[in-house]
């Protein structure tokens, strides 16, 4: 055998050799949209609910959890918040109002989860518009769970759903009026809580389903109030003149969050805090 013929003999077992190696390794990501991870950062969702559950709140007791969203992008303002929340006496847990992601990746949203994980506390969130990007609703099922969930902590159920209706073009199922009635029905709680990142008075809301939704809304009587981000501002008021609070929470780059207490029918308290 010609030497030159050794040499492309020994490139071609190289080759075929690395392609075997990197077919063969679970770890390397061949595409930005590829959402497939370590089964530690898969079903978030359900295992902080798990978590919560090991330390339930007694009836009748305080409520107490922050609330902050949008974190796209801030992904360096995360740390900070993680170590200002985590000396924050008394909370229970905290949640996020979406947009975990800035381009719908899921790397961007485990890169989040490492941080958010080292909270003293369990953090749940609601799937946002930038959470959609791409094949981001896919990575956020994967990654976080459901798009449409509810919970019951103490005396309080927690409504978390989609609201994104932008993202699906406006075509009148979103938010997912049936599920969201059904929710409210329930009349085991003693109140109620809505979480949501596109909050129904923003352009981003899909029309045709505002009044049912806002309806929905004004006809329960154990709400306290509906939370948002999308606006990475806080605000609160009544936008609709109908007696529904709605609580718009700080994006992480204004580096404040809000902690909410909660206690009697429908008393609550907002403190913010700087970080």
């Amino acid at each position: 055998m010609s030497a030159a013929l050794s040499r492309f003999s020994l490139r071609a077992v190289l080759a075929a050799g690395l392609a075997l190696g990197l077919g063969s390794c679970e770890l390397i990501e061949f595409s930005p949209n590829d959402y497939r991870g370590p089964a530690d950062q898969q079903d978030l969702t359900a295992k902080n609910l798990a978590r919560l559950a090991k330390t339930p709140l007694p009836t009748d007791d305080t409520l107490r959890f922050v609330f902050s969203g949008d974190s796209q992008r801030f992904y360096d303002d995360v740390e900070d918040l993680v170590k200002s929340v985590n000396q924050q006496p008394g909370i229970q847990f905290m949640l996020v109002s979406g947009d975990i992601a800035d381009f719908g990746l899921a790397r961007e949203m485990r890169w989040i989860d490492d941080q958010l994980r080292q909270l003293k506390m369990p953090y749940l969130t609601v799937i946002g518009n930038h959470d959609h990007v791409a094949n981001g609703r896919e990575a956020y099922q994967e990654i976080f769970g459901p798009l449409n969930y509810s919970f019951t902590f103490g005396d309080t159920k927690f409504i978390m759903t989609d609201t994104n209706g932008r993202e699906y073009n406006f075509n009148g199922q979103v938010p997912d009026m049936p599920w969201v009635n059904q929710q409210l029905a329930d009349r085991t709680a003693r109140r109620h809580v809505i979480v949501s990142h596109v909050p129904p008075q923003d352009e981003d809301f899909d029309p045709a389903v505002r009044d049912q939704y806002t309806a929905a809304l004004r006809a329960d009587p154990r709400l306290v109030f509906e939370m948002n981000g999308h606006r990475h501002d806080y605000g609160i008021g009544q936008p609709f003149n109908d007696g529904v609070t709605y609580v718009n929470s700080y994006a992480f780059e204004k580096r404040r969050y809000l902690i909410v207490t909660v206690w009697g029918d429908k008393q609550f308290r907002l403190k913010q805090v700087s970080f």
